[in-house]
């Protein structure tokens, strides 16, 4: 997932980092029509290999996040996309079809912060708040080349402080293991020192040097997208596709769907209860005994194969 303020780039670096061109069709909007926009939720569909490993990504894209003149609330649809997908997935789980489940939840969702600042805004903070316990936050701060490294390095170090400032829970990297060789804790080292990563994205290729390189020609000399001199989107792009995939998916799945599933489970369970304890006053009619019988029913039989009967049992 990707979201920000229209301008910042968004779409120029999801093409870049997957090459290819997600947005041929979209629409400008003129003023008068962004200022009446709303918020969307927009997928895209993107297959891709690495070292011989065909991958199917899916691309959601949030167009109309952070452009209206009240932005109060305006992360609604996209808490309500992620939790529409978590939802979906909780029923296919407790359905009898368990092994051939499409996973649509969403793994990661990077978000793009404006270089024009001194920092986060309001905006940034409400919605990173509220999307930290659904989603793997990956904070980035979009179009780079607008700063000098020293300015890149300030506002790094600004995000980062207003970050542990809030209590907003970004993505952490894990811990390299004990076994790992040199080369590779240095690198995830360098990784980790870099967030929030600083990104250009470019789908235009030019000349340096004597070689053919994607980037963008300035009057005072060309920023190249894959230089890691210029900018993080190599960093980037190997975080995403190959060295933390997998654990961005752990993290969704492990956490983030077990906390959404875990208050599925105890609200329904609360449900149970207020039937029986409606039940044993006697305050109801004959038809409490047959939805009390029937939620109990319902909810131990599609909790007791996901390993919730203890719970389940020591509620009731």
């Amino acid at each position: 997932m990707v979201a920000g303020e229209s301008g910042l780039g968004k779409s120029t670096l999801v093409n870049s980092l997957f090459l290819t061109d997600l947005y041929k069709d979209r629409k400008l909007l003129n003023a008068e029509e962004r200022i009446s926009q709303t918020v969307e939720i927009v997928k895209h569909t993107v297959d891709i290999e690495e070292k011989g490993v065909k991958l199917k990504l899916t691309i959601v894209d949030t167009p109309g996040f952070g452009d209206a003149v009240n932005n109060t609330e305006c992360w609604k649809p996209i808490t309500d996309y992620i939790d529409q997908q978590f939802e979906q997935y909780f029923r296919d789980e407790s359905g009898l079809n368990r092994k051939n489940i499409q996973d649509n939840r969403v793994h990661c969702c990077l978000y793009f912060i404006s270089p024009f600042g001194h920092g986060l805004r309001p905006v940034d903070v409400a919605f990173m708040k509220a999307l930290h316990e659904k989603v793997n936050i990956v904070p980035l701060i979009a179009k780079a080349d607008c700063l000098v490294p020293s300015e890149i390095r300030k506002l790094k170090d600004r995000v980062r402080e207003e970050i542990e400032k809030f209590g907003i829970k970004v993505y952490q990297f894990p811990e390299c293991d004990s076994d790992e060789d040199d080369e590779f804790k240095q690198q995830d080292k360098e990784l980790k020192e870099s967030a929030p990563f600083a990104v250009i994205g470019s789908n235009t290729v030019v000349e340096a040097k004597g070689q053919r390189v994607r980037g963008r020609l300035y009057p005072w000399g060309i920023v190249e997208v894959e230089n890691q001199a210029h900018c993080d989107f190599v960093k980037l792009r190997n975080m995403l596709i190959r060295t933390h995939m997998h654990d961005l998916k752990d993290v969704t799945c492990d956490v983030h769907y077990e906390n959404y599933r875990a208050q599925c489970i105890q609200q329904m369970t609360r449900y149970v209860i207020y039937l029986l304890h409606v039940l044993y006053e006697g305050s109801r009619g004959w038809w409490i005994v047959t939805c009390a019988v029937w939620w109990k029913w319902w909810v131990l039989s599609h909790v007791l194969h996901a390993g919730s009967w203890g719970f389940v049992t020591c509620s009731v």
